[in-house]
């Protein structure tokens, strides 16, 4: 029997990049644009728009791999874990 006849059923690798990396990735294109990347991404964490995310470098489908409840958590745990 022929390989190509038979059923056969893919699993998709789901790739899990942190938080912290898509930020930063984010954060990079819309500087590299121009943008003032502070402003941009509170506008976006705020409403929800992607218009507030360059497409540059992919950045606007990089972002939205990310719940922004999630990016909301991961900005304030980090904010107070940070020792001053």
């Amino acid at each position: 029997m022929d390989k190509m006849d038979d059923t056969m059923m893919f699993k998709a690798q789901s790739e899990k990049v942190p938080a912290r990396e898509i930020m930063k990735s984010v954060y990079a294109s819309l500087q590299e644009r121009g943008h003032d990347p502070i402003n941009q991404l509170v506008g976006y964490l705020m409403s929800g728009d992607p218009v507030y995310i360059t497409s540059y470098q992919q950045a606007r489908s990089l972002i939205r791999k990310l719940e922004r409840h999630d990016l909301l958590a991961e900005l304030v745990r980090s904010y107070l874990e940070q020792d001053d």
